[in-house]
């Protein structure tokens, strides 16, 4: 079985490394997608932070998993590559809300794409706080994998 773990990973950080990690123990190949959406502006290149999340790969010894950045709808890309699961990451009720809208937008698109939900153990940490965070100065490297920090540090 596959299933696709997609984001915009901007940065990726210790929360989706969890997400990630019991993905790849759940199935037999996960597609990690850093997804381009055209109303956000990056702070981080998506090539960069894909680089970056392959070298943490290779240190963490996960061999299941396959970075991709892809310009276009999950939903159709998983139809393109035989997709059937799409991994949601949740932290509260906030996130569940969120992703049952997208989870039904996505149905609508690809029918055979079934979401599956799984709950990271750091639950306070965002891209957008580890984001927030830095541009004050302020220490980030506990929320993040090492890779991912050399990325931000270069920036």
């Amino acid at each position: 079985m596959k299933a696709i773990y997609a984001g915009s990973f901007d940065p990726f950080t210790n929360g989706h490394l969890d997400i990630l990690r019991d993905s790849c123990d759940i199935f037999e190949e996960v597609h990690l997608v850093i997804g381009i959406n055209a109303a956000k502006k990056r702070l981080y290149a998506a090539e960069d932070m894909a680089e970056a999340i392959r070298r943490m790969l290779q240190r963490e010894n996960i061999t299941n998993c396959v970075v991709t950045v892809y310009d276009g709808l999950t939903a159709k890309y998983c139809a393109e590559h035989n997709i059937s699961y799409l991994v949601r990451g949740l932290r509260n009720s906030m996130d569940y809300s969120y992703e049952e809208n997208i989870a039904e937008v996505n149905r609508l698109i690809n029918p055979n794409l079934n979401s599956i939900y799984l709950r990271t153990k750091h639950v306070g940490i965002s891209s957008s706080m580890v984001r927030e965070l830095f541009s004050y100065g302020e220490r980030v490297d506990m929320f993040v994998p090492p890779e991912i920090y050399e990325v931000m540090r270069r920036k």
